[in-house]
């Protein structure tokens, strides 16, 4: 019976978004192209968002947002669910940049919500492309954007840290702006493997203090990765705030 109404909720869920899509898609072609207004796009995407994780029955909560500095900052995550990225889209920052993975231009209305939104694709498997982008990104950053980097690059399946990856956090030294280091948890039994169901969770945000990265160079990302990382599983470590 409850596999049913999960199986229900789903359905609505999923039909309702794609009608949103429907309709906000063209708009938002012509905010973006058009009108090229980036805050109206956000707007867009925030409402879809919103009655996507509602619908659902996806609820969060945050803890730390006072950590968060008015300047532009790289917000550094684990990742453990599909839910993860649209909850921390909508808490961490009203204008969220994301440095994404290029397969995702692929689509040619997602490429154009993307870069209109002034998001950075990443190609890993090319070397001189990551460059460029992480060149950019730093260069985003500078013009006082903020940006979400997921270091592990993939899910974890098992609640602990993957290693992590350096771009973005050579793309902060190279801002010189804060590395914020986010947890997130509770999201991993929203979908289980092999089944499109959307299950109603209970998602926990945590964003600890600011970590400067004034003065580094490229040579001191290591350090830099070993403290985020460490703060990362200090946050995961305090648990659940639904508790």
């Amino acid at each position: 019976m409850r596999e049913m109404a999960v199986a229900a909720r789903s359905v609505v869920t999923y039909v309702v978004i794609i009608a949103y899509i429907a309709v906000a898609g063209p708009l938002g072609l012509f905010i973006g192209v058009v009108l090229r207004w980036k805050r109206g796009l956000y707007a867009l995407g925030h409402a879809g968002v919103r009655l996507a994780l509602a619908l659902a029955g996806i609820r969060y909560r945050v803890a730390g947002r006072e950590h968060v500095p008015p300047s532009a900052v790289v917000f550094c995550s684990n990742h453990e669910s599909n839910v993860d990225p649209p909850v921390l889209f909508m808490t961490l920052h009203p204008y969220l940049h994301i440095l994404y993975k290029a397969e995702l231009r692929q689509f040619p209305i997602m490429r154009t919500v993307l870069d209109v939104g002034g998001f950075v694709p990443i190609e890993r498997a090319d070397r001189e492309k990551a460059a460029e982008s992480i060149a950019r990104g730093a260069e985003s950053l500078q013009a006082g954007n903020s940006f979400l980097i997921f270091p592990e690059g993939t899910r974890s399946r098992t609640g602990q840290l993957l290693p992590f990856k350096k771009g973005g956090f050579i793309m902060a030294i190279r801002a010189q702006v804060p590395v914020v280091p986010v947890s997130v948890q509770g999201g991993r039994a929203a979908m289980r493997k092999g089944s499109a169901l959307v299950r109603p969770v209970r998602v926990s945000v945590r964003i600890g203090r600011p970590i400067p990265t004034a003065g580094l160079t490229t040579e001191n990302r290591d350090e830099l990765i070993a403290k985020v990382r460490e703060e990362i599983e200090g946050l995961m470590g305090q648990g659940s705030l639904w508790s």
